[in-house]
Parts: C-alpha cells; sequence; structure tokens
C-alpha cells in the first residue's frame, strides 16, 4: 500500500475522531403511554446528512481495495446527500470529484455539491445517471464509488462505530435500551441493511422497518418478492426512494416495509418543526410518519417500549421547497388531512 494511501485513510479516521457522535434526540410523546421515540440526528454531520458516514466508508472501501490511489477521479451517481459528502471527502485528499445528476436536482444541492469542489455532470432522467457514470469513469480511468451498489458491503455492520452500534450505546442507560422498532428509509439500502444485520449478530429482539415514500421501487418489490421491480418514476423526496431495487437493498434483513403518501412526510417535518424546534427534509418525515404508526399499533397492543428513527438532514437544503407552501402546493399536495392525521395520533394514540 503506498504512502499516500496511507496517509488518505488516516486523513479519514481523523475526521470521523474529530466529528463527536450525533445526538439521540427524545421526541415529546404522552408519558402514560410508557412509549420513547428518538430521533437520531444525522443532520449534525459536517456535511449536514446521515450520508456523511456512507461517503466515508465508500472512500475507505476504495481505498483499502485498491482502486483509489493518489490522482484518481471520483466519480458517482447522485444528486443529492451522498454527492456532497463525497465532494467533500475528495477534497480533503485531493482528490478530483464528478457526479452526475438528473437536470431536475435542486440548486441547493447543486450549490454544496460545486462548494466542496464538485463538479455536476447532467442527464436527463435518473435512470441515466448509472451508465453515464460508468462511462465517466471507464473514459477517465477513474474510480465509480457507486453508492447503489457497495453501500451494504462498504460499512462494516459488526461495529466499529457504524449507526447502529452508536445508536445502541446511547441506548444504554434508558427505560428501553433495546429498542422494539427501528425506523429507517431506504435510498441505497445500506443503513437498513447495517441496521438489519448489526441487530441479528447481537441478537435483540429489534425488528427493523423500511419507510417508502410514491414513486418507489422498493416496497413493491419488498411486498412481491421481486429485486427487479421498477417503477419508472424518480421519488419526490429526496434521499430516499428508487426507480429501481438497488443492488445495496438487502430485504431478507427487513421486517416490514411501510409505504407513506409524500404529502404525509411534508406534513411531518413541519409538526417536528413546531412540536421539538428541530427541522429536517423530506425523508426525515418520511420516518416519523412510520414511527408514529409501529407506535399506535404498541399502543393498540397494549405494549411498552422504544423506537428509533433518523434525521436524516437538516432543512435549510429545503427552505424553497418542502417548507414553500407555493412550491407545495404547485404539486398538488393537500398537508391538511395528513395533518389532522398526525396531531389526531400525538393527542390520543390512534392511528
Amino acid at each position: 500500500m503506498s504512502a499516500w494511501v496511507n496517509a488518505a485513510i488516516r486523513k479519514l479516521e481523523a475526521d470521523a475522531n474529530r466529528s463527536a457522535d450525533t445526538h439521540l434526540h427524545l421526541f415529546p410523546l404522552p408519558a402514560e403511554w410508557g412509549i420513547d421515540l428518538y430521533l437520531k440526528d444525522e443532520s449534525v454531520h459536517p456535511t449536514g446528512s446521515l450520508k456523511h458516514r456512507l461517503a466515508r466508508s465508500l472512500l475507505l472501501y476504495g481505498l483499502v481495495n485498491g482502486r483509489i490511489d493518489e490522482g484518481t477521479t471520483l466519480v458517482e451517481a447522485s444528486s443529492g446527500s451522498t454527492a456532497v459528502s463525497e465532494a467533500y471527502f475528495a477534497r480533503m485528499l485531493g482528490l478530483p470529484f464528478i457526479t452526475v445528476v438528473p437536470r431536475s436536482t435542486s440548486q441547493e444541492k447543486i450549490d454544496l455539491i460545486e462548494f466542496y469542489g464538485g463538479r455536476c455532470h447532467y442527464v436527463d432522467s435518473a435512470p441515466a445517471m448509472y451508465p453515464e457514470a460508468e462511462r465517466l469513469a471507464s473514459e477517465c480511468g477513474g474510480h465509480y464509488l457507486d453508492q447503489f451498489t457497495f453501500a451494504e458491503r462498504a460499512t462494516d455492520w459488526r461495529g466499529n462505530n457504524n449507526i447502529a452500534e452508536s445508536v445502541f450505546s446511547q441506548l444504554a442507560d434508558e427505560r428501553h435500551p433495546i429498542p422494539s422498532w427501528i425506523v429507517v428509509g431506504a435510498g441505497t439500502g445500506g443503513t437498513s441493511a447495517t441496521f438489519g444485520r448489526y441487530v441479528r449478530y447481537r441478537r435483540h429482539e429489534t425488528k427493523v422497518a423500511v419507510v417508502d415514500p410514491e414513486g418507489s421501487a422498493f416496497y413493491g418489490g419488498w411486498r412481491d418478492r421481486n429485486p427487479a421491480h421498477t417503477t419508472g418514476t424518480p421519488s419526490r423526496i429526496e434521499g430516499i426512494g428508487r426507480p429501481r431495487v438497488e443492488p445495496s437493498f438487502v430485504p431478507t434483513v427487513i421486517d416490514e416495509m411501510i409505504a407513506v403518501p409524500d404529502a404525509a412526510s411534508i406534513a411531518a417535518i413541519r409538526l417536528l418543526k413546531e412540536r421539538t424546534l428541530h427541522w429536517a427534509g423530506g425523508s426525515t418525515g418520511t420516518n416519523l410518519v412510520g414511527a408514529f404508526e409501529l407506535i399506535a399499533r404498541m399502543r393498540a397492543a397494549g405494549e411498552e417500549g422504544s423506537v428509533v428513527t433518523l434525521i436524516c438532514d437538516g432543512g435549510a437544503r429545503y427552505l424553497d421547497t418542502y417548507y414553500s407552501d407555493e412550491w407545495v402546493a404547485a404539486r398538488g399536495w393537500d398537508l391538511a388531512p395528513h395533518r389532522a392525521r398526525l396531531d389526531r395520533f400525538l393527542d390520543t394514540g390512534e392511528w
């Protein structure tokens, strides 16, 4: 292994060491329910999202497998937070970074990628990202990071401060230290694979639920046991949902999937901001809706315990979209009935 690769691995590990672990917030539920809901706040990473962990793991995976060395151009297919985080780490290592993005990508995300020195290469649709990224990497002799294939294998699911180990360590002194449910979305499938494998490896009774937005293939693929299931439509909830079932999605470690309407996701993040002052992106809203539904089931069954989900990224990236009434109305979303349902749940415990 070259001296440059040694130094690169040290820099990535140093970044992890100087970034304090992310917070685990307690969401306010009625005390008499006997159920605690925790929000793992991944928005406080240096690049502002859950994908900071994934990006570091993908670069380490490329380095230790001999696919990244001094001067290697890094290429990705990503229109969102993964590309932001990868650009951050590429700049740290002095490597060129190109991400293939659909033309519909928000300007806020483009600005962040370019802030960290990344370059955006545009295609007309999300499915076109994959072959174009492969072509670019081959053409320039670079390394295609390929989050959608390598996410589930680049993360050490047994430990090494992965997100699952972090959550369980932080819960150790709580009244329900082993959660009944972990609730996450799927973009690559890497996070659900990490949690699903970890709880089995540690022999916990915890179940893993994956929430899925409209237009995504994961729910249909899981329901029909069809890894080739596609929808042909992009998700409107950034960071989760895909038009195809990605290779990193591991359905056998998941206990349940919940389809969540997009308008409900947006209603949920607005409720979160009002009730906790934490504001987040749409994928966090999808998580919350799924967590609330599972808590209502626990209540109906007379169960107590804890549920954990994620704040995936911060709301500042979505001021002009999810938090804009005009933008929401232009998409035909009526948030009112979903907000009424969420408020009713928090008042009564019924879904």
